[in-house]
């Protein structure tokens, strides 16, 4: 088959951790394995994987070097994070299939998706990151830089900005060619570096941040993928998660999980958008996609774990 695999963040940095270099590589590398045993199956795969923490990490960094260096904007920071995980994921993909004999290339795209500047996110920004602020700092943060600042808990604020939608993975041909001739590509990490089209067909750079499941959608579509592989910290999807009636989901239809995502059985910050990229990649022709574990990959591709989206 032809898959496009998402890597959730868990498969790189964890809750709790510093970040160090070692810790990353470390999940990687684990990842890297389980990788490995669907490339070994024959499967010509694409790999996209969340950033969150990296760009949070990179905004601390300009943050604390505010003095010395300019403050880089959030579309330039997604790119140094696609560049730095990209490697680690190539670096040891590579090692992984050399070390179990197979011969397949790896190679990362840096890679820019559009949004419409029109997309009413960008009136009501709502996803916050980097580091947290007191009171005094948001009113010259807001007008010095422009920033849209919310309160959180602890009298702290932090800035929000416009998730828009993902509408086309500029670098799209490309990965496509290079996946037909035997490429493993890694693209679009962090849902791709938000850009906007002008009417002469010029892109920019928006301050923005795009979901990476719904672009690892539109990256499937792109490139004629039979499945997406949707890899997160749960072996399967359940209804009413969390609770003593929760019911785990084998395999449901696209209406099915356009009924549970209109009733809201699926928060917004979690499953919701992993569920919406399931439903419109078999609504817009694609084969199957998957919910499961980093671990269950294999045995879901064979259809003996998680939860499965069929059209």
């Amino acid at each position: 088959m032809r898959l496009v695999v998402a890597l959730g963040g868990n498969a790189i940095l964890r809750r709790g951790e510093k970040g160090t270099a070692e810790e990353q590589f470390g999940h990687v590398r684990h990842a890297a394995a389980s990788l490995t045993a669907i490339v070994k199956e024959g499967h010509r795969i694409a790999i996209t994987h969340g950033n969150g923490p990296q760009v949070g990490d990179i905004l601390l960094a300009n943050e604390c070097a505010k003095e010395t260096l300019p403050r880089m904007p959030l579309d330039v920071c997604g790119a140094e994070s696609q560049g730095m995980l990209g490697y680690m994921i190539q670096q040891s993909l590579e090692n992984a299939l050399r070390d179990a004999g197979i011969e397949r290339r790896v190679i990362t795209v840096v890679t820019q998706t559009i949004v419409d500047r029109g997309d009413p996110a960008f009136s009501h920004p709502m996803k916050p990151i980097g580091p947290f602020y007191r009171e005094p700092e948001t009113r010259e943060l807001g007008e010095k830089e422009g920033w849209t600042l919310h309160p959180v808990e602890g009298g702290l604020f932090r800035r929000v900005v416009p998730s828009p939608a993902p509408l086309k993975v500029v670098e799209e041909s490309s990965i496509r060619t290079l996946v037909d001739e035997g490429f493993i590509v890694i693209a679009a990490g962090g849902g791709g570096i938000p850009v906007v089209q002008g009417e002469s067909g010029n892109l920019e750079g928006v301050e923005a941040v795009i979901d990476k499941d719904l672009t690892a959608e539109r990256l499937a579509q792109a490139i004629g993928a039979d499945t997406l592989l949707i890899l997160t910290d749960v072996m399967q999807v359940y209804l009413q998660f969390g609770t003593p009636c929760a019911e785990p989901i084998r395999e449901a239809r696209a209406s099915e999980v356009r009924a549970w995502l209109k009733a809201g059985k699926f928060p917004e910050g979690s499953m919701g958008p992993k569920m919406e990229a399931c439903a419109r990649f078999v609504e817009e022709g694609g084969r199957c996609a998957i919910v499961t574990s980093l671990g269950k990959a294999a045995d879901a591709l064979e259809g003996r774990a998680g939860t499965r989206v069929v059209p």
